[in-house]
């Protein structure tokens, strides 16, 4: 097994590791069977994807493995990246809590069909890794990099945020809390700063992008925005 794999796997386990512990000791109890079938559905979705760049495209998953405020160069993307680490984590903690202390309830079956619609968002991720190999974690462009235009790309500049967007919406419901919807608010926030900031960043340096940009009006929801 190649080290890239290991230290894909190693990352994962950890994420999945912090997920549950944020999960479990803010619920106080293991019966929280939301965060089970979420954490599930969360590993299996991030391990196909995972299996899937080892396989057909290391170099993706080489960039991708090197993640979160550190792997920044800028300073203005190592704050947002460090604010979206804590939002992040905070939307598992309060539906913790919300298990705990009964502030709200989410029927069984619409926890199941946000579990779906979550696993939907790993999926646009998925089509966006399988149509463009520079999907860096970092705002860069590499060398050689050409615009995509085709795929998800048809439809949305930013096809990858609007999957993340629809996991993370989903992902208080999946976990049996309207309680923490509201808290999904500041992340998108934080998200959409730094995809503003991309974006600017590829009109100034990526040939191309401006006309894309003209061609494609959309950065995240077709007709919307």
């Amino acid at each position: 097994m190649s080290n890239l794999i290991v230290k894909a796997l190693l990352g994962l386990a950890f994420l999945l590791l912090v997920l549950g512990l944020a999960l479990f000791l803010s619920a106080g109890a293991l019966s929280f069977w939301q965060a089970w079938v979420y954490l599930a559905v969360f590993a299996l979705c991030t391990l196909l994807i995972t299996l899937y760049l080892m396989r057909y495209d290391q170099k993706l998953l080489a960039s991708r493995v090197q993640a979160g405020p550190i792997a920044e160069t800028q300073k203005s993307q190592q704050i947002i990246q460090g604010l979206a680490s804590l939002f992040f984590i905070g939307l598992f903690i309060i539906p913790g809590l919300d298990f705990r202390f009964h502030w709200s309830s989410v029927a069984s079956a619409l926890s199941l069909l946000a579990d779906v619609v979550v696993a939907l968002g790993f999926y646009i991720v998925f089509l966006v890794f399988k149509e463009n190999s520079y999907t860096s974690s970092t705002i860069e462009v590499a060398d050689e990099q050409t615009v995509v235009t085709s795929g998800p790309y048809s439809l949305v500049r930013h096809p990858m945020y609007a999957g993340a967007f629809l996991l993370l919406l989903f992902t208080p419901l999946a976990l049996g809390s309207w309680v923490a919807l509201p808290f999904v608010v500041p992340l998108m926030l934080v998200i959409v700063v730094r995809l503003r900031e991309e974006e600017k960043f590829l009109q100034a340096n990526l040939r191309g992008y401006e006309q894309y940009r003209r061609t494609v009006r959309y950065r995240l929801v077709p007709f919307v925005w």
